[in-house]
């Protein structure tokens, strides 16, 4: 009975959270956006050293104010371009002072990077970006390129009901059964669900699914050996039928490694935590797709071999999975990202190029 109570209580706040969040992004509709009021860099840039992507050149996107992708995808950006070769740009949501600022949501400057990009890999949340800035982004998705969507990234566009952009069938609760679930269910393969499990009180760990024991973007993992801090995200049963799943999120007490799993519903089913699929938006144009609903940036900094998984991923959605080494350098890169409140994009790129 304390299990279904406590439960419910989860599920209720998620639901006042949910509704808060999104009427965030109703006041923050693009169709009334101001540019900054301080032009600047509008992009990190993370020029690929020697590897097996040299050559292929990935676009990051972040924009959450939960999670800290401001962090975590520049280290991954700086992983990719260092050991493997990958030329990597940071895209940033940017406030009227021109500050990064994960709570500005209507602001990305920078997508025109995605016209000659190999990969794009995303975690943002409930974002407005401009008409003029979803162009590019959509132009990318119509060209079957392949995409990775981590943590927030189900539900990475949140468009008012009464919004005007010709973009807003992209949002995260659309109910258009032509498109229903937006970019999160039509390209990464899920919207927002729901908080399986609650943040805090429990943490993940990734077991590898049934048969994907050998698949290449799990190559130099063992089972269990993927864990992170946050809770599961709640998905729907099954998943499309296109979809591969990877791992399994098995539910622990705590917020430890070392936690024991919960006993009952919440490990009874598992919710799949990672898998791979195709999308395509426009008749004879594919994609590759790798999903994960983990991600935030204390399970990257603490997880190797969640950023062995990810680093993986970006060989195989690009075609290269032939050359995903046997056990993937995924050391850290200058450290954590230094980020907080009022940095900008030209401070990040100072951290990138410090010898």
């Amino acid at each position: 009975m304390m299990m279904k109570s406590h439960s419910s209580f989860v599920r209720v706040l998620a639901a006042v959270s949910l509704a808060a969040c999104f009427c965030l992004a109703q006041n923050a509709s693009a169709d009334h956006i101001k540019p900054p009021e301080k032009d600047g860099k509008q992009s990190l840039t993370i020029p690929g050293k020697a590897g097996p992507g040299k050559g292929k050149r990935i676009v990051f996107i972040t924009g959450a104010n939960e999670y800290n992708p401001e962090i975590g995808l520049p280290i991954l950006a700086r992983i990719l371009a260092t050991h493997h070769g990958f030329d990597c740009t940071v895209l940033f949501t940017v406030n009227k002072a021109g500050e990064i600022d994960p709570n500005t949501g209507n602001n990305l400057p920078g997508t025109e990077a995605l016209d000659h990009a190999d990969l794009l890999v995303i975690l943002a949340r409930f974002t407005t970006p401009t008409d003029e800035q979803m162009k590019h982004i959509v132009d990318y998705l119509d060209s079957g390129r392949p995409a990775i969507g981590m943590r927030t990234g189900t539900h990475s566009f949140a468009y008012p009901h009464n919004s005007h952009s010709i973009y807003k069938k992209f949002s995260w609760d659309n109910k258009d059964p032509n498109f229903e679930g937006g970019f999160g269910r039509q390209v990464l393969g899920e919207t927002w669900i729901t908080h399986h499990a609650p943040n805090g009180s429990t943490s993940t760990r990734g077991l590898f699914a049934k048969g994907a024991a050998d698949d290449p973007i799990l190559r130099g993992i063992a089972d269990g050996e993927i864990w992170g801090s946050t809770g599961v995200y709640g998905v729907r049963l099954p998943l499309l039928p296109n979809c591969k799943t990877l791992l399994l999120g098995e539910v622990i007490d705590g917020g430890k490694p070392s936690g024991k799993p919960v006993a009952g519903k919440l490990n009874n089913p598992m919710m799949p935590i990672a898998w791979t699929r195709t999308y395509s938006l426009v008749e004879g144009k594919t994609g590759r797709v790798f999903t994960t609903t983990m991600g935030s940036a204390d399970d990257l900094i603490k997880s190797a071999a969640l950023r062995r998984m990810i680093v993986n991923a970006a060989y195989w959605t690009t075609g290269l999975e032939d050359k995903i080494p046997a056990k993937a350098d995924v050391d850290l890169v200058g450290g954590p990202t230094p980020f907080k409140k009022g940095t900008t994009i030209e401070q990040l790129q100072q951290w990138v190029d410090k010898p």
